[in-house]
């Protein structure tokens, strides 16, 4: 076996190190139910866009939904919600989220910043022990289901997030080129070698509907998809449009006028 890099992500050992029990206490004013993670190969795909839907469904539904954002150097689920708050101190060792007009609660480390457009310039062990942080030091209180919305790609901080969070299960989010379908394979396979269930994909930006004549249009091309979820052993497959109005609302911090049961019965 050659040296151990400690990137579980490319490697395909079964060894202690990725069998190890790495999990997070959850906070003792926390009880969350079900967390579900939300990953990209790429970025620019609109990860925390389904993001954001899955947890205004679940609202909308009557459940009570939260996401933590560990996505720490590109957070933009704040500003999606229009929540620009900075998040209380119950005491030195314990958080409250913020809650949206709806009531989903939010942690990111924008709500943790005097200024949120001052940029996160950490290495990669204090950006994976922050996210560890927002599992343990947030007072969630009681969730049905927790979304986290991951940095896109396979490395050090979705590794951890992986080994410490109880993560229920993944929902990958993709784009309809071809060149996705390598990428999506990747965090696929990182997902089996961590034992974490996959439970579906989503294919964003899949097509457009013309308002004119409400005609579907493939912009970036029909893609191979089912295919690929085949090859990955997965069932469920959710095309979303390209939807303009949808894009406006998350830039207006409005997103929770949106929302998608289709999306929503990948993690029922």
């Amino acid at each position: 076996m050659s040296e151990c890099t400690h990137d579980c992500s490319s490697c395909s050992e079964n060894c202690a190190e990725r069998n190890a029990d790495f999990k997070a206490p959850q906070n003792a004013l926390s009880n969350v139910k079900k967390v579900i993670g939300v990953i990209s190969g790429k970025g620019g795909v609109g990860k925390s866009t389904v993001t954001a839907l899955l947890a205004v469904t679940a609202r909308k539904m009557g459940y009570k939904a939260a996401i933590l954002d560990a996505d720490i150097t590109g957070p933009s689920i704040p500003k999606m919600f229009g929540v620009h708050t900075v998040a209380d101190a119950m005491d030195e060792n314990t958080i409250l989220p913020v809650e949206s007009r709806t009531g989903i609660k939010l942690m990111s480390i924008n709500l943790l910043l005097e200024d949120e457009t001052e940029p996160v310039i950490w290495r990669g062990p204090i950006l994976a022990g922050t996210v560890k942080q927002f599992w343990s030091d947030v007072a969630w209180g009681d969730v049905d289901y927790m979304f986290v919305d991951m940095p896109p790609g396979t490395g050090d901080v979705v590794l951890t997030a992986f080994q410490s969070l109880p993560l229920d299960g993944l929902v990958v989010v993709t784009s309809p080129q071809e060149l996705v379908g390598m990428i999506v394979a990747k965090a696929t396979k990182m997902a089996n070698m961590m034992n974490i269930p996959i439970l579906g994909i989503v294919e964003n930006m899949s097509y457009f509907v013309c308002p004119e004549c409400h005609t579907k249009h493939y912009i970036f091309g029909k893609s191979d998809i089912d295919e690929h979820a085949r090859n990955a052993g997965l069932g469920k497959v959710v095309r979303l449009p390209l939807d303009p109005e949808r894009s406006r609302l998350g830039d207006e911090g409005l997103i929770e006028k949106s929302f998608s049961e289709e999306l929503f019965k990948i993690v029922e």
